[in-house]
């Protein structure tokens, strides 16, 4: 952790790089949830670390056999992990909460979640793109239409979107399938229109998200850091905070207000 006086130097360097953007966009990882008492699954502590990353054939496995997927799924939900109620139990944190008053502040204009836990939307955030899923919804693989997975009514495995008769799925995006359009789309138009991009808990090493920042680069656009440890995006980065979401972003929303009633 770094010392105090550092951190508010560099919040300081964050907050006038951040009043000086247009449009400025934010892409929050694991390390967001970490806060809220949520293992991540890469990096120190990571539950792949522990037990191994799961291959690309999750979703070919699903397609090939979609009722055997949700029987097996079915009987997984009777044996809750430890893993599984954390994220149930996780509440926001301060970092989720200073960037919902960053939008309301008009100075984040939108934010691409690599996360399922719904944290940032429970936080107030509004404009956002979950772009790996929500664990709290359902997703038809055809139309692509979205259900909260409470009000959706299983009828027949696998189960029917009663829009247009294609298999539904869980909404968490599964290892070899491809990011949903409207996703990938909407994160695609934020990127080519940001000047000023903030990197929040993320590894950096996931695609297509880890593309994003270089993208914005290649156009000119700031990009702050915000993690405790070093990334493979660092070196393009403008500014790097080595210390946790929930410490860096709430000073950082009180700098924001403090020189924006000096300008």
């Amino acid at each position: 952790m770094m010392r105090e006086e550092e951190l508010l130097y560099l919040v300081d360097q964050a907050t006038r790089m951040i009043l000086g953007a247009n449009h400025m966009i934010g892409i929050g990882g694991a390390g967001m949830s970490v806060e809220s008492g949520v293992r991540p699954f890469r990096g120190p502590g990571g539950l792949w670390a522990e037990r191994g990353e799961p291959d690309m054939l999750g979703y070919q496995r699903f397609l090939n056999d979609p009722k055997g997927w949700w029987e097996a799924r079915l009987e997984r939900q009777k044996q809750s992990s430890p893993e599984d109620g954390a994220r149930r139990e996780a509440q926001p944190n301060p970092g989720h909460y200073a960037l919902a008053e960053l939008e309301e502040m008009g100075l984040l204009k939108h934010l691409i979640t690599q996360n399922v836990d719904n944290l940032h939307l429970a936080a107030g955030s509004k404009s956002v793109t979950e772009i790996h899923g929500n664990m709290y919804k359902m997703r038809c693989i055809s139309c692509h239409t979205r259900f909260d997975r409470d009000r959706f009514e299983v009828k027949e495995i696998p189960p029917r979107c009663p829009h247009c008769g294609g298999i539904v799925k869980s909404d968490g995006v599964m290892f070899g399938e491809p990011i949903p359009p409207y996703a990938l789309r909407r994160s695609q138009e934020e990127t080519m229109k940001c000047d000023c991009m903030l990197l929040l808990g993320t590894s950096g090493v996931v695609y297509p998200t880890a593309g994003f920042p270089i993208i914005a680069k290649q156009r000119g656009a700031t990009i702050i850091e915000v993690n405790l440890y070093e990334t493979d995006l660092s070196l393009i980065c403008d500014l790097s905070i080595r210390s946790p979401a929930g410490a860096v972003l709430p000073r950082l929303v009180e700098r924001t207000k403090k020189l924006q009633t000096q300008l």
